[in-house]
């Protein structure tokens, strides 16, 4: 009976034993995770408390009991900043800075509207945002585009059609003159020359065409002002280390570029540029169907003998040379050309083109006269089409 209690005491110490070895493996894998755990809620609580506390600080809405109505304006001309310093005056938002950089991360930034608004104190950052930027619809800033080879009158026109200008006038009597935009080096040079009084607009082809956002309160000196600061970005210092490479000036340059722009698509600019080129270098007139366009206004394939005649600086089938200043404002593309022709049609000296048919945009480009005479006779009945077809007769 002994032996039989000794036994069952020693199986009782051992189960025993072994039950604390199951528990202290089982501490063993759970302490870490525990202690992870409660790490891990210590900072979800204090992250929470500061983002609460800023959030109360510097975002929440000021006074979420109060449904009274205030009224605040936009005035047009007001930039971001100074919207977020009004409202922020007004107790309308807690924080102009957090304002701003919440409008500017939603992209809301350009999209605030002139107009009169009734905003509560009880109103969120993004419910005043979003209230600002639906407003009467007029917005603080507009977009505008000049197109490659629009000419000074062109983007007057278009200005005016789409309301960013009430009349033409001022627009293009400070273009014509350029006496306001001295300050830039290039047009103070260009009013220097003799010949400059006799150009059509002074600023023609000196207007950098992109596409531009502006104030709409934006005077006509500030719509070309934005224009010509885009100038000297497209016609950077290797750009006029070239043209003295080939003995032209910036003027030349781009008067030989709007030529370019109006004479072909852009796979064809380099051997535009290439024929111009050679006709210059062999003293040639240029004889350039677009230069007679700029002094008609008329776009007619197929010139007439009266348009041939008739007497203009910018007439190259009367007077050698270039025209006397750009007939359009050319692309980077164009520029580019005008200073680097097409090398294989310089060597091999083409001295012709001409258009084929005319919807196409192809054109064809010959070295000698006869091969020219060819092709217009081939051509030209396709050019009378085009013509009659848009209501152009001689």
């Amino acid at each position: 009976m002994r032996e039989e209690k000794d036994y069952t005491y020693r199986s009782m110490q051992e189960e025993r034993k072994y039950g604390l070895y199951w528990y202290s493996g089982l501490w063993t894998v759970l302490r870490p995770i525990l202690i992870a755990l409660t790490v891990g809620v210590l900072v979800v609580g204090i992250v929470s408390t500061v983002g609460n506390r800023l959030y109360d600080e510097f975002a929440a809405p000021v006074d979420p009991q109060d449904p009274t109505e205030y009224g605040f304006e936009i005035v047009s001309g007001e930039s971001l900043n100074r919207v977020a310093g009004n409202l922020e005056k007004a107790g309308l938002i807690r924080n102009k800075t957090v304002f701003k950089y919440y409008c500017d991360f939603a992209g809301m930034g350009q999209k605030i509207q002139v107009g009169s608004y009734q905003l509560t104190k009880g109103m969120t950052l993004s419910e005043i945002a979003d209230r600002l930027t639906t407003g009467d619809g007029n917005p603080m800033v507009r977009n505008i585009t000049l197109i490659p080879g629009e000419t000074v009158e062109e983007f007057a026109a278009k200005l005016q059609q789409n309301g960013v200008l009430e009349r033409t006038d001022t627009f293009l009597s400070l273009c014509r003159t350029g006496e306001k935009f001295t300050d830039y080096y290039y047009i103070a040079d260009l009013r220097n020359t003799r010949s400059s009084r006799d150009r059509k607009y002074m600023l023609e082809g000196y207007l950098a065409p992109n596409t531009y956002e502006v104030y709409v309160t934006a005077t006509e000196e500030e719509l070309i002002r934005k224009l010509l600061s885009q100038t000297e970005a497209v016609f950077p210092t290797a750009y006029e280390e070239r043209a003295e490479e080939l003995g032209l000036s910036m003027d030349q340059v781009l008067t030989l570029a709007s030529m370019i722009e109006k004479e072909a698509g852009k796979g064809d600019f380099a051997r535009v540029s290439a024929v111009f080129h050679n006709r210059l270098k062999a003293n040639m007139k240029l004889e350039s169907d677009v230069t007679i366009h700029y002094i008609t206004g008329i776009r007619r394939m197929a010139l007439s003998q009266s348009d041939l005649r008739t007497d203009s600086p910018y007439n190259t089938y009367l007077y050698a040379g270039l025209p006397l200043g750009p007939i359009c404002n050319p692309s980077p593309d164009a520029i580019r050309a005008a200073l680097y022709p097409d090398e294989t049609l310089v060597a091999q000296n083409y001295l012709f083109f001409c258009a084929k048919e005319p919807e196409s945009g192809e054109l064809y480009f010959s070295r000698t006269r006869a091969e020219h005479e060819r092709a217009v006779a081939v051509y030209s009945p396709l050019w009378k089409q085009y013509d009659q077809k848009r209501g152009i007769g001689e």
